[in-house]
């Protein structure tokens, strides 16, 4: 049975992006891109939504020689869309049209490769509520965003109990959590 883990990057504010700032808040050193550039960070299956897949094809159409985005052309990709139609451009990518929770749940039941979720902040929340993510995992960058952030990763979650399982710092600033998730039906009780 495949794991099933949310990867978001963030501001230490908790948004996914921020207008005017570059991709990794201009803040990705050395030792975080190795990081990403390591095998067991380039073997599994990733999730998306159609918002996403238009972000990131648009991307690796436009750099064709990028070496980051020659492992994702090669990578299997599933993107959960009511609106987009076959064929899709970019190689490697399997459109799911049905229910997402039950083709995950398949996904899940069927696949030998991790899956991961690639952006894609409504998908992700679906699946977290549908107590179908095995690994909840951030990498918080040291910026607050706040005039200039764009969609709050966290907003309309469930709440959710987590339990840190691995915890790292890249380049002595970007903090890697990565936690075992889950879904409450609401705050637990206090003893008084």
């Amino acid at each position: 049975m495949a794991n099933l883990m949310v990867d978001f990057i963030i501001s230490l504010d908790g948004y996914a992006s921020a207008e005017g700032w570059p991709g990794f808040w201009g803040l990705e050193g050395p030792e975080y891109l190795a990081w990403l550039d390591s095998d067991g960070e380039k073997q599994h299956v990733s999730l998306m939504g159609a918002t996403t897949y238009r972000l990131m094809s648009g991307f690796a159409a436009q750099a064709p020689d990028d070496p980051g985005f020659a492992e994702l052309n090669n990578m299997p990709k599933i993107v959960f869309s009511s609106t987009l139609k076959e064929p899709l451009d970019w190689p490697n990518t399997t459109l799911v049209t049905g229910d997402v929770i039950d083709a995950v749940r398949d996904l899940k039941k069927n696949t030998a490769q991790p899956l991961r979720t690639l952006g894609s902040l409504t998908l992700c929340r679906s699946l977290l509520a549908a107590g179908l993510v095995d690994r909840f995992r951030v990498v918080v960058f040291p910026v607050i965003t706040g005039a200039t952030g764009k969609e709050r990763i966290f907003d309309q979650y469930p709440d959710v109990r987590l339990e840190l399982v691995e915890n790292r710092t890249f380049d002595g600033r970007l903090q890697l959590l990565e936690y075992a998730p889950t879904v409450l039906d609401g705050p637990p009780a206090t003893n008084g």
